[in-house]
Formats: structure tokens, C-alpha cells, sequence
């Protein structure tokens, strides 16, 4: 028995060239995830990492050398200064997560790099609403904890108003007020700020104070020492992918571990660990003469960072919850 050849429903005109025409994009929840990554050093690399395959992960770099290394990783290597604006423009509608963990300039009062990527990322939602930023874009920034300045050791949460003493943290304050503004006044703009602790890991260069050991580097007694913070390197990557997905609009979140100690506790620790000896205790007066401002500037400093937040609305649980695990 011979069945009948269905006939064809009717459907659109062939184009002249006798080919089909081609189907409408795939809407943006069918396509490949991708997140664009700012600043991708030691923690981006490591947040790329953590990403499943799923996630299509570019890096903006002006470093030619660093290509082969960020391909194989699995990273698309995409060329762009932050420190040349024009440079930028491929940036519109690229991806719709952005994780920005470039520093500012080492000088000057505000961040300009900050200011010509919000620019770029804005031009290219304006230009193309229907690719990528139109559906929302979400932005983590890797700020730092010494916006706060001194806190007297004080344990404080988010709500505490930065006051920084120095020149580095007042321009992690300006670029943290550009980017929140700009959260504001854009449509569908997610913009989530992480304030980051002193970052070590035992595999990251110069992630422990092992070199500080080694070379015999003096700390304060502990009548004048100060509270410090700490985040293992893993766990901060995993936060910044926290609060790529989970992170709420315009909100600052401590990255910060569990760890309550002062600086010469933390050194002790870490002396004991690897079998070194302590570094050598002196008043604050005799260590204003012997280290360098920028290290003495952190020697300025004391507080504890309550994190909550991280664990409770990023849902964040801590493989490294406190330096005794992490060194």
C-alpha cells in the first residue's frame, strides 16, 4: 500500500535565493550564559574556575601575553584599556554579568577607569536594548574594607559610613558612589558591592604571611595592635559569584571570613603553622620608624567585619571559615 506524500502547509515565500529564511534568535534564557570579567587576576581566574561549562566567560585585557593563558582557561580574551576609554567600545551588549575587580589609578582622588567602563557598558545598552544589557545587566565590584578607616576594633556591618584615611580608599569611595549611581538611574541595573579584607590563599603569590616571616618583617606589641580581616581566595571567588546571581540591587556585602584576631595573633598563627619564627613585637612609636608608610597605614587601622549578609541573603557557607583552616 502506497500512503499519500502529506502536502506541504503554507507557509512564507522562499527568498529569491531558494533558501530558507533564517529563524529569530533564540530568546536570551535559551542562549549561553556570559559573564565578562574586569580585572581578571588571581580572583577572577579563580571564579572563572568555579563556573560551570554552561557560562561563557570573557576577560578584558590590554596585555597581548596574556591571551594564550586566559584561552587555556577557557576564558575569551577580549582587548580593551581601561585607561584608554576609546578602547571600550566592544564592550556594548557583550554579556549580561560583569564582575569588576579592576583597581583605580595609584593616584589621584577618584577612579576614571570605573567611570569609562560604566560609560561603555551604558552606551552599549543604549545602542542595542534587544542584545544583552536590554534584558538586565547584574554588576558585582571587589571594593575594599578600608573605606571604613579606623573603627577602634569596633565589629561593624554595612551600615557603617566609610570614613577612609587614605588616599587609596577614598578612591574605592568614589568609585563605589559612581557605580551605585549609576545602578540608580539605569533601567534593570543590579549593582551589588563586595567590601574585601585582606586576601591570602597558600597557592595565591604573595597570598600568605609566610614571605613576611621570612623576612623577619616587625609588627606591633599587643598593647597598640589592631583587628584585621581575611577572606581565603576560594571564598572570595565564590562570593563574587554569590552576588553575580543571588546579590540584591544597589547592596554592599563584607567579604569576610569568621576570623577574630589582631595582626600579631594572626602572624603568631601562621608562625606556628609553618614552623617559623614570630615576628618581632614593637611599640607603634619604634614601628612609625621602621616600616614604610603604606604598611604602616594599615597598622592605622582596626576593626571586624560582620558577615552576615554574605552567609545569609548570598547564601554563602565558607569552605575556609577562618584562617586556621585557610593557612
Amino acid at each position: 500500500m502506497i500512503l499519500p506524500v502529506p502536502r506541504r502547509r503554507a507557509g512564507p515565500p522562499l527568498p529569491r535565493s531558494g533558501r530558507p529564511a533564517l529563524r529569530p534568535a533564540l530568546p536570551m534564557r535559551f542562549r549561553r550564559t556570559r559573564l565578562l570579567i574586569v580585572g581578571c587576576g588571581d580572583v577572577g581566574l579563580r571564579a572563572a574556575a568555579a563556573l560551570p561549562a554552561r557560562v561563557r566567560v570573557l576577560a578584558l585585557s590590554s596585555s597581548p601575553a596574556r591571551y594564550p593563558e586566559l584561552r587555556a582557561r577557557g576564558i575569551a580574551p577580549l582587548a580593551g584599556n581601561l585607561d584608554q576609554p576609546t578602547s571600550l567600545r566592544r564592550l556594548a551588549s557583550l554579556a549580561p554579568r560583569v564582575l569588576h575587580l579592576a583597581p583605580p589609578p595609584g593616584q589621584g582622588e577618584g577612579d576614571p577607569r570605573t567611570r569609562a567602563l560604566l560609560r561603555a557598558l551604558a552606551r552599549g545598552s543604549a545602542q542595542s536594548p534587544g542584545a544583552g544589557f536590554g534584558y538586565g545587566i547584574a554588576l558585582v565590584y571587589g571594593s575594599t574594607s578600608g573605606v571604613y578607616g579606623d573603627c577602634a576594633g569596633a565589629l561593624i556591618d554595612e551600615t557603617r559610613t566609610p570614613r577612609p584615611l587614605s588616599a587609596r580608599a577614598r578612591r574605592r569611595v568614589a568609585a563605589e558612589r559612581m557605580l551605585r549611581d549609576w545602578g540608580r538611574h539605569g533601567a534593570q541595573r543590579r549593582v551589588s558591592i563586595l567590601r574585601i579584607p585582606g586576601i591570602y590563599a597558600p597557592d595565591r603569590p604573595g597570598g600568605t604571611p609566610r614571605e613576611r616571616l621570612l623576612a623577619g618583617t616587625p609588627t606591633l606589641r599587643a598593647e597598640d595592635d589592631v583587628y584585621t580581616s581575611h577572606i581565603h581566595a576560594d571564598d572570595l571567588a565564590r562570593a563574587c559569584l554569590a552576588a553575580l546571581w543571588r546579590g540584591r540591587a544597589h547592596r554592599i556585602y563584607h567579604a569576610s571570613d569568621d576570623t577574630r584576631l589582631k595582626l600579631g595573633d594572626y602572624l603568631d598563627l601562621a608562625a606556628e603553622r609553618y614552623g617559623l619564627p614570630s615576628a618581632p613585637r614593637l611599640t607603634r612609636a619604634q614601628a612609625e620608624q621602621a616600616l614604610t608608610p603604606e604598611r604602616m597605614s594599615f597598622l592605622r587601622e582596626s576593626r571586624q567585619l560582620d558577615n552576615r549578609r554574605l552567609k545569609q541573603e548570598l547564601r554563602l557557607r565558607l569552605r575556609h571559615p577562618t584562617v586556621v583552616q585557610g593557612l
